[in-house]
């Protein structure tokens, strides 16, 4: 029992830094463009011959 007075503050506090993060990234501006990265990897940037 005395171990879950240790282990409830622990948890809460790593879930709300985790929530801090979260918000800190998405004003940040991380996640405004998805679609951006994902059409960039099939794009082949070196216009060179292939062997």
């Amino acid at each position: 029992m005395s171990g879950l007075l240790i282990l409830i503050p622990c948890a809460l506090g790593l879930g709300g830094l985790a929530l801090l993060g979260f918000f800190w990234a998405l004003r940040s501006g991380q996640y405004d463009d998805l679609e951006g990265d994902a059409q960039r990897i099939l794009l082949d940037e070196e216009a060179g011959p292939r062997p």
